[in-house]
């Protein structure tokens, strides 16, 4: 049997994955020169992150170096163990690359084991969806070679839509201008952002106010959404929960069946996107592009 590993970026409940068998690499966050440990809430302090933030500070954060993903693989190669790890967006951060390097030098001194990788282009509960998925898939029987086909061959249909209040922190990112940063809260724009096929941000619509930018997040995932059933969708928020609630109902309005979990965005995603992002999560109807 193969194990399904990850990383903190998917912004799921610790729980979720100690009830599913799921292993997590930790990201690293740096608050005024000290550094933090993303565990997904298990000792993290989420709160009084937010609470760092809202007042004035501007974390940093680093990327899973080869070295730490060569001791997180380390066990279930010597182990004989399939592993099929899904990473946090090459797009976004070297972290992939580094879990790439990190294979190859254990399968210089284990040619015969199994190591799949699978980039997942996303970020946040965009890649925490697709993890949940392939504990499905998983469970209904999928063989390790045939579950990272598939997630290498879908991935592109998982649409990440979301939207910030604070332009400053996706500019101090280095997400966007520092132009557009500036013209953006000066005329009070909202933008609605996604994910790109190389997994990079960008802006797709710009909305005028925080309600407008909310109802196109409902409005982008209903139109794009596969199943208008009974989709699995996640809704992923930074500190703005009635943000959230607002954009659940809106779902739910089209779609009455959702399955909406509604979840906290960690530090890593979070150093990024400031208080008040919302993010929406689904697999659609057709690749984006």
């Amino acid at each position: 049997m193969y194990h399904l590993l990850t990383d903190s970026a998917i912004d799921l409940p610790y729980q979720t994955l100690i009830d599913n068998h799921v292993d997590f690499v930790s990201m690293h966050v740096d608050i005024n020169g000290q550094e933090y440990t993303d565990d997904l809430e298990h000792h993290f302090d989420l709160n009084h992150f937010y609470q760092q933030i809202a007042n004035g500070v501007m974390p940093s954060t680093a990327q899973i170096n080869i070295g730490q993903f060569v001791e997180f693989f380390k066990p279930y190669i010597e182990a004989k163990t399939p592993i099929l790890y899904l990473g946090f967006s090459s797009g976004l951060s070297g972290t992939f690359n580094n879990a790439q390097q990190a294979r190859k030098m254990l399968l210089a001194e284990h040619p015969d084991a199994q190591i799949y990788l699978v980039d997942s282009l996303a970020a946040c509960c965009g890649e925490g969806l697709m993890l949940l998925d392939a504990i499905d898939k998983k469970a209904a029987g999928m063989k390790i070679d045939e579950l990272a086909k598939w997630f290498t061959d879908n991935r592109l249909r998982y649409r990440q839509w979301f939207t910030v209040d604070d332009l400053n922190y996706l500019y101090h990112g280095g997400r966007v201008s520092r132009a557009s940063a500036t013209v953006g809260s000066l005329l009070h724009i909202k933008p609605v952002m996604d994910v790109d096929t190389d997994g990079h941000l960008r802006v797709v619509k710009k909305a005028r106010s925080r309600r407008k930018s909310l109802e196109a997040l409902a409005a982008s995932t209903f139109e794009t959404i596969e199943n208008h059933e009974n989709p699995r969708i996640i809704i992923a928020t930074s500190h703005a929960d009635d943000a959230a609630k607002i954009v659940r109902d809106h779902i739910l309005s089209s779609i009455p069946n959702a399955r909406i979990l509604i979840e906290h965005i960690g530090p890593t995603i979070a150093s990024h996107t400031g208080l008040g992002c919302v993010a929406v999560f689904s697999l659609g109807n057709e690749d984006r592009h």
